[in-house]
Parts: structure tokens; C-alpha cells; sequence
């Protein structure tokens, strides 16, 4: 009883504040809106890294049109390497070039033909060949198989979303480099399973953030250099049967003239596991905004109030409680934490094909959800990053809210050489469990303990119970991962124009 007297002596003064009763009068608006200034974060931190813009820069790779554009210059490629070794003419292979243009293959030819012959590699190549001389269109698509071009078509369009999300995981980072560094200094509560810890502060915690960001962009970098040896051209059941003796060579040639590094050696159609890496990666790098998100969710609330996402000009937070400023994006961000792990299932499934290969379409589709999805979560990150403001007088609030139960370990530290560890331990925690049931702030049971208090001169123990001062060596912390992310970015992969 005495606990729920103490919670509810805690929680009288904020539910008096936010309600009216008979006996206590409205606060005039100069107290009222003092009273609001209290829990509102003071701009004083305006972030200089511009947000990303809403861009649809992968929903362009995943395009009808872009997915033709790389079927045409897989098609190129396998032509001047075939050319190169010998097995079709030279000028067959010219021909075949100078033909692959996106005028020369429209849609909607593309569509009627699918029509009749119900196949989309016939279909293309059908309508191809139009633009094309009788004698080099026998040679366009000479020996190769569907499942070759478009599923080497899919690392072309993956590769480019790659390079797109590790553009925008920069401009991430840039932005938590800078809300790290001003708030290096900016002491809150840390939090372990839900309770108050040990202080902290607020750059500290953005900087795991930074850490796994970067991680991801690493993750990225690996993924692509597998992506780009994932070029196949290596016929129906990948055994080159189809390509001739010269089919390993021309293989490799058709990477060279794509500007990429020799493919790999085995036939991985049916195992899939680049393209479920690609998925996979992206859902880890949901999971991280998801938290991120969900942790900004949790300290606007109007208990902990640390921060704030502040909300467009105009954005109305509640249809019908005026005072909310309701959570968006970093609710959004939990949203899609949940939704592309979902997407990213799709695709790690197809890692079980039958025998050689299977489908050669459908679940290919996922991949572009994928990335679809994350190019909106990513923008969605960052604009909530530049609209986070910090509430430093509600952090500062919060620390005292332990009553100064938070700084036990330091008292520790400062009494063990006397006491020995293990006594000192038990000393303060039979003091906290004693304040659990009466109240007491950590001064007032040291101050009421004979033993402990014998220890202490005031001013010292003064300097002991604040927490501003117990910091570790946070600052210090932010400082060596926002170095070490910056001197990674000198070797962050380019992407280079192609050939």
C-alpha cells in the first residue's frame, strides 16, 4: 500500500496539471503557457544535412522500361563477346548494337506479341528482331536462355538499387554525425529491460545508431561485389550446352564488356542466395529503423517527453484533441520494420528451387518490392531525423526521477576500499529495497545510514549525486565512432557509369 501511496503522490502533480477540478482554478495563459514552455524541447539545435527528398530514384530501376533497357544491353554484351570469340560475325554483332534502343522495342509491340506467343523473352525478342537484318537476327540471342538474361537482368537492376541505398544511408549518417556531436555532452537516462539505469547521454545513444548504420553500408559493399560476379550466361541447365566450346570465355568476355569483374563458375540459378542476401540486408536495415523509430516513439511520450518529432507546419497531431502532437514518421518507420522482412520472406523462399531451376519471373518481382519499400523507409528515416527536437530539461527531469537511486554504483566505487565490494553492494541495496517502501532519495538514506555517512563530506557527496558528472567516457565514445565512420566513407563504394 504504501508503494501505491508513493505512485500515486508521484502522479497527483501531473494529473492535477493537465486536469481541472472545482477547487482549482484555470492558471492564467502567462502560467499556462509557462507551464507548456517546461515540456517543450527549445530550438537550439537546427541540423544543417538536408533531409533526403521523397525520390523515386529505385522505383525507376524496377520500371517495365528500365528491366528492357538491361535485356538490351545484356543482349549487346553477348553479342560483342560472342563476336569477340569468334562464334557470330562481327557485324552481326554490330548490327545487334546499334539496334539496341528502347524506340525499337515499344511496349505495347512487346505486349501484343506476348498475346500470341505467351512468353516474354519471345515476345522481346520477336519485336528485337524487327530492327534487325534477316541474317543478324538469326544471331541475336545466340545459344542463350531466358533464365539467363533476366535473372542476370535482376543483378543489373540490383546493383543499382545498391548503390541508390547506400546513397541514402550516407546521407543518414551525415545527419546522426551531427545530432550525435551537438548532444555528445547531453546527459539523459539510460535504460536497461524498461528501468532506470545509469545516465548516459543523448549523443551516446544516437551513436549505435551510427555503428550499425555503417555495418549495413559494409554489408552492402560485400553484397555488391557478390552481385556483380553474378552475371550468367551459361544456357538452359548450365552447362553451356547451346554457347559452344568457347561458351566459358564468352561468358567472361560479356562480364568485361558490362564492365564487371569475372562472373562466378558454378551455375547458382537454383540456389538463389545472392538475391535472398539482397532482401535479407535491406530487412536488417528496416529492423534497425524500426528501433530507432520505436525508440523516438517511446521518449515523446508525454511521461518521458525527451524529444519531440516535430510535425509540418499546418499538420494537425489529433481531429479531436487539439493539445496531441501525434507521432508519424516514426511510427511509419515501425510500420515498415514490420512490413519488409514480410517482402524479404519471398524471396529467401525461392532459395528451395526443383533441380536445375524453376520459376524464372514471379518471385523475382518481390525483389523490386523490396527495394521499393526501403527507399520510402529511408526517406521517411531521414526526414525524421531533421525533425527531431530535443527536450534537454526533460532529460535533465528524468535523471532526478530515480531520486538518485541511479548513481548506486558510483557510491560503490567511492565506499568499496573502506567497506570491501561485496558489503558495499549489500549496504546499498538493503537501502534501496528500505526506500522502495518509504520513499527516500539515495542523499537521505545515506545521510540517515551511520556508517556510509561517516564516509562523506558534504561537498562530496554532493559531487557524487550528480549525475551530469558520471558520464563515463561517452563523449569520448561518440567522438571515436563518428572518426571511424567518416574514415570508412573515403572507400564507400562509386558508382561508375556504364559502359
Amino acid at each position: 500500500m504504501k508503494r501505491l501511496a508513493l505512485l500515486i503522490g508521484a502522479l497527483l502533480p501531473i494529473a492535477c496539471s493537465e486536469t481541472r477540478t472545482e477547487d482549482a482554478p484555470a492558471p492564467s495563459p502567462p502560467a499556462a503557457e509557462a507551464e507548456m514552455a517546461a515540456i517543450r524541447p527549445e530550438p537550439t539545435f537546427i541540423p544543417q544535412t538536408a533531409p533526403l527528398s521523397r525520390n523515386s530514384e529505385i522505383a525507376g530501376i524496377f520500371t517495365t522500361s528500365a528491366l528492357n533497357a538491361q535485356v538490351l544491353r545484356l543482349e549487346t554484351a553477348l553479342a560483342r563477346a560472342q563476336a569477340f570469340h569468334g562464334v557470330i560475325p562481327q557485324s552481326a554483332a554490330d548490327a545487334i548494337s546499334a539496334a539496341a534502343v528502347l524506340e525499337n522495342i515499344p511496349q505495347a509491340e512487346i505486349d501484343a506479341e506476348y498475346a500470341i506467343v505467351r512468353h516474354r523473352m519471345v515476345a522481346f525478342l520477336n519485336v528485337f528482331r524487327r530492327s534487325l537484318d534477316e541474317d543478324s537476327a538469326n544471331y541475336l540471342h545466340y545459344g542463350a536462355t531466358t533464365v539467363d538474361l533476366y535473372d542476370s537482368a535482376a543483378m543489373l537492376q540490383m546493383r543499382e538499387a545498391v548503390f541508390e541505398i547506400i546513397e541514402d544511408l550516407r546521407t543518414i549518417e551525415l545527419q546522426l554525425f551531427e545530432l550525435a556531436d551537438r548532444y555528445k555532452n547531453t546527459p539523459m537516462i539510460g535504460r536497461t529491460l524498461g528501468q532506470h539505469a545509469l545516465p548516459i547521454t543523448f549523443g551516446k545513444k544516437l551513436s549505435g545508431y551510427i555503428g550499425e548504420n555503417r555495418r549495413h553500408i559494409d554489408r552492402l559493399a560485400g553484397l555488391l561485389e557478390r552481385i556483380e560476379r553474378s552475371i550468367s550466361m551459361k544456357g538452359a541447365v548450365g552447362s553451356y550446352l547451346g554457347m559452344g566450346p568457347e561458351g566459358l570465355n564468352v561468358e567472361a568476355r560479356m562480364a568485361v564488356e558490362l564492365g564487371l569483374p569475372a562472373p562466378y563458375p558454378d551455375d547458382w540459378h537454383a540456389s538463389r542466395d545472392v538475391f535472398a542476401e539482397f532482401a535479407l540486408v535491406q530487412a536488417m536495415i528496416a529492423r534497425t529503423y524500426g528501433r530507432l523509430g520505436q525508440e523516438i516513439f517511446l521518449l515523446q511520450m508525454t511521461d518521458i517527453g525527451s524529444v519531440v518529432e516535430q510535425l509540418p507546419s499546418g499538420a494537425v497531431g489529433s481531429s479531436t484533441m487539439p493539445h496531441k502532437v501525434n507521432p508519424s514518421l516514426s511510427e511509419a518507420l515501425i510500420q515498415h520494420s514490420r512490413r519488409i522482412p514480410r517482402l524479404a520472406e519471398i524471396v529467401l523462399d525461392d532459395m528451395i528451387n526443383f533441380f536445375e531451376r524453376d520459376n524464372t519471373s514471379r518471385p523475382n518481382r518481390a525483389i523490386g518490392d523490396v527495394a521499393l519499400a526501403t527507399e520510402e523507409m529511408l526517406g521517411d528515416t531521414s526526414r525524421l531525423i531533421s525533425r527531431l527536437r530535443v527536450n534537454e530539461g526533460r532529460m535533465a527531469e528524468n535523471l532526478q526521477r530515480s531520486h538518485g537511486w541511479i548513481l548506486t554504483q558510483r557510491i560503490v566505487f567511492a565506499v568499496q576500499d573502506d567497506l570491501g565490494r561485496e558489503a558495499a553492494e549489500q549496504r546499498l541495496r538493503n537501502l534501496a529495497t528500505g526506500a522502495a517502501e518509504t520513499g527516500a532519495s539515495l542523499r537521505e538514506a545515506i545521510e540517515g545510514d551511520a556508517v556510509l555517512s561517516s564516509l562523506f563530506a558534504p561537498e562530496d557527496l554532493e559531487r557524487l549525486l550528480d549525475p551530469g558528472t558520471y558520464l563515463g567516457l561517452d563523449a569520448e565514445l561518440v567522438d571515436a565512432v563518428i572518426a571511424e565512420a567518416r574514415a570508412a566513407r573515403l572507400t564507400d563504394p562509386v558508382r561508375g557509369e556504364n559502359p
